[in-house]
């Protein structure tokens, strides 16, 4: 005798409508909340009594003064700013140009920025004397860190990128170099042949930031980390032979003094998640390394405002805002706040 095999329920027409409508209708929830949550968060960010852009045209020429992301709460916040040298406290001059992040040298700028509604695209800005777009380079993930060489012929900028099968824990980057003469573009220095102890680095999960150039628009130094290792190094790049140099271990974000004699940079010195790094000095014909009266820790790509003198953000505690602040470069004295509402900070002499 034969035994029918079980009628499995058939999903009828109207079923099969009612789960689209549902799928629609939990799609629009959610886009909706976006755009909610997005139009909320400019509100708080563009809808403060802070300094509206407006006023002289902000250039690269003139007086000594400092270039900046303006953080304060109301209708400049994001966009570039720039406050006299000689009083970082007093008023500041916003202009109409936003950024990310910003540096610039030898009347040449690099303005990492976010475009678009929903969908944002990150971009890379070449600017020149007048920050006027020279060039646009589409960025593969968030913009995070960017230099310019004293020349301005040499410009680089680093993005954290989602995806890589080895970065499934933690972040990966990308760091390119681009000649602003030629135009020739490096699109990521993971292909370059890098060394330590005269044996070549293979590894697939290497990454590198925080670029500092030398006079020279050929030498850098960056960071290099490895996902698997935790570590990260300073290195030594040459970009005509393409090669980068390990140095020395627990060293990030490098920046070279005017001099090109030191390099200030971020050390872990604790596992804590509150100050974990420590600003620092190197000698480079000693190694020898001198800690900064800044105990904070300072997550940031730190610059140098004068041979004595170094610069920084941090956080203020209070949704995006953050400050910039200088320290001598020498390991005495006490951290001084410079501008209030102001990150990316940069010398323009």
């Amino acid at each position: 005798m034969s035994v029918d095999a079980p009628v499995k329920p058939a999903l009828t027409r109207g079923r099969i409508l009612i789960f689209v409508l549902v799928l629609i209708l939990l799609a629009g929830v959610a886009i909706g909340y976006t755009v909610y949550a997005v139009k909320r968060e400019d509100e708080r960010l563009h809808g403060g009594s802070g300094t509206a852009p407006g006023g002289p045209p902000l250039t690269l020429a003139g007086a000594p003064r400092l270039l900046f992301r303006s953080t304060e709460s109301g209708p400049g916040y994001g966009h570039l700013a720039t406050v006299a040298a000689a009083d970082p406290g007093g008023p500041r001059t916003v202009g109409e140009r936003s950024c990310d992040r910003v540096y610039a040298a030898g009347g040449t700028a690099v303005c990492l920025a976010t475009e678009g509604g929903l969908t944002r695209t990150g971009v890379a800005l070449v600017l020149d004397a007048d920050l006027r777009q020279v060039r646009r380079v589409e960025l593969a993930g968030t913009p995070n860190r960017a230099r310019v060489s004293a020349s301005g012929r040499m410009a680089s900028w680093t993005v954290f990128v989602y995806g890589d099968s080895y970065a499934s824990t933690t972040f990966s980057t990308r760091t390119s170099i681009l000649d602003t003469r030629t135009g020739e573009l490096v699109a990521n220095l993971e292909d370059f042949t890098t060394t330590r102890d005269g044996k070549e680095l293979r590894s697939p999960d290497r990454n590198f930031w925080g670029v500092t150039f030398t006079a020279d628009d050929n030498t850098f130094y960056a960071t290099l980390s490895t996902n698997t290792s935790g570590r990260t190094y300073l290195v030594r790049g040459d970009l005509r032979a393409r090669t980068m140099t390990v140095l020395r271990e627990n060293v990030e974000c490098p920046s070279l003094s005017p001099d090109g004699t030191r390099l200030v940079f971020k050390k872990k010195v604790s596992q804590s998640t509150r100050n974990p790094w420590r600003l620092y000095v190197l000698d480079l014909a000693s190694m020898r390394e001198t800690p900064l009266a800044e105990t904070r820790g300072v997550d940031d790509q730190a610059i140098w405002l004068d041979e004595r003198t170094v610069g920084y953000a941090l956080p203020t505690g209070a949704g995006a805002a953050t400050d910039v602040w200088s320290v001598p470069a020498d390991g005495s004295g006490a951290p001084v706040r410079l501008v209030a509402g102001g990150f990316s900070p940069v010398p323009l002499r």
